[in-house]
């Protein structure tokens, strides 16, 4: 996957969030809260949700970097190859994701995505 964060891989419009939060599957972990639903594209997208009650914008955008990071070290585009279903996933970090090492995060991240994805 290219380095930047890619439309293709992304959720842009307010009905696609809204419909991954009504009908999803949610997994909570100590670090970030995913909800994930299964798509018919042959990639994930993500979607990142971080409320003021996060914190300032500066932390707000510091935890979003780290997920979209985070998303593209799992090389998103070769989930079709891979024969797995695509999925829509939106991720709202947890204020600890900001003290966390990368590694423990990225773990954490891989771990919850694993969940939903035995969902489906």
């Amino acid at each position: 996957m290219s380095q930047r964060f890619s439309s293709a891989v992304r959720l842009k419009a307010r009905p696609e969030f809204l419909a991954v939060q009504e009908t999803g599957y949610r997994v909570a972990t100590k670090y970030v809260t995913l909800l994930g639903m299964a798509n018919s594209l042959p990639v994930d997208r993500l979607g990142l949700i971080a409320s003021r009650k996060f914190g300032n914008a500066v932390a707000r955008n510091r935890a979003k970097r780290r997920l979209r990071e985070i998303f593209r070290h799992h090389e998103p585009d070769t989930i079709g190859r891979r024969g797995l279903k695509g999925l829509d996933l939106v991720a709202i970090p947890r204020r600890a994701l900001l003290e966390a090492s990368y590694a423990v995060v990225d773990a954490d991240f891989a771990a919850a995505v694993l969940k939903v994805r035995g969902h489906f």
